[in-house]
């Protein structure tokens, strides 16, 4: 058995301990006022986060991937930011790739018995090709599931980059990861319900973490997609946007850009260099690592 009195998130809250005896009023009060604690929580782990960040960077610039891995909530917090990536910024779908415990079908049904094998995680990145070009981040509230320690631990003997996010105090994973996330959210509202603050924790962190890299890499100009895959009518709709908004076009002179060049970010640059021939573009932008702003230096 698992003495959970040393885990941070199993802790009881004691301000909310009367919670079942508010009104609703009342009781959405207290959930929002736990829920403020997280951004600071998040704060105080801002260092880790920025080495986590620029390891991520490094990865994405060999060619590597960047795994998330875990049970539950936690697993399905990496699935869910690795699954946002490629219509985000445009990136291939195994770029950034999301493990959950159990399978896809534990994203919907839960399935907490799978976290208790560390050789099933192994298994699971076998399965991918991880490899040591790759960083693994294993996603754990508690910082114990043995899944994500098989993970950590796998990733480790292979000469991966490991890191975790948890939001537990003195951690196994943390000790495990060679830079770990700690984001100590405290006990949650409703005792080890970890899909409270911790979830929010991690989603936070997730998010910090896949975005500042992938602006780091070139996929964002200014503070706008410009990798963004328009499949729909409303990112095609973005996408003419982002146009006008960078280079001060008017909505016919985007649309005509963009059914041109079908890529936002070659729309941009033709209009801003005055070079209209694609192939140029391309080879322009991969000499700066897609970097609108250095490739443009480059042509000035």
């Amino acid at each position: 058995m698992v003495d959970i009195s040393k885990i941070t998130t199993e802790g009881r809250n004691d301000l909310t301990k009367n919670i079942d005896l508010l009104s609703t009023s009342e009781m959405i009060r207290l959930i929002n006022s736990e829920d403020k604690k997280v951004a600071y929580a998040v704060e105080e782990a801002l260092g880790q986060i920025e080495l986590v960040v620029d390891e991520v960077t490094k990865v994405f610039e060999k060619g590597g991937r960047l795994v998330y891995i875990g049970a539950g909530t936690s697993g399905r917090l990496g699935v869910l930011d690795a699954s946002e990536c490629p219509p985000t910024f445009g990136v291939p779908d195994d770029m950034v790739v999301g493990i959950i415990a159990g399978g896809d079908t534990a994203l919907r049904t839960a399935a907490e018995n799978v976290e208790d094998s560390e050789e099933e995680a192994v298994k699971d990145l076998k399965n991918i090709n991880f490899n040591e070009n790759d960083i693994v981040i294993g996603l754990a509230a508690s910082g114990r599931t043995p899944y994500v320690i098989g993970a950590l631990k796998y990733g480790n003997s292979i000469g991966a980059v490991t890191s975790c996010i948890t939001t537990s105090a003195n951690s196994p994973i943390a000790k495990l990861a060679k830079y770990p996330i700690e984001a100590i959210t405290g006990p949650e509202t409703l005792t080890g319900s970890t899909r409270m603050k911790s979830g929010t924790a991690q989603k936070m962190i997730a998010n910090m973490i896949t975005t500042s890299s992938m602006i780091k890499i070139g996929k964002v100009y200014e503070n706008l997609m410009v990798d963004v895959r328009m499949s729909n009518e409303k990112l095609i709709s973005r996408g003419q946007r982002i146009i006008m908004d960078v280079t001060g076009v008017d909505k016919e002179e985007a649309k005509k850009y963009l059914d041109k060049f079908k890529a936002v970010k070659i729309a941009i640059f033709a209009i801003i260099s005055g070079i209209d021939e694609e192939a140029k573009i391309k080879e322009l932008l991969s000499k700066s690592n897609g970097n609108i702003r250095k490739a443009l230096k480059s042509v000035k």
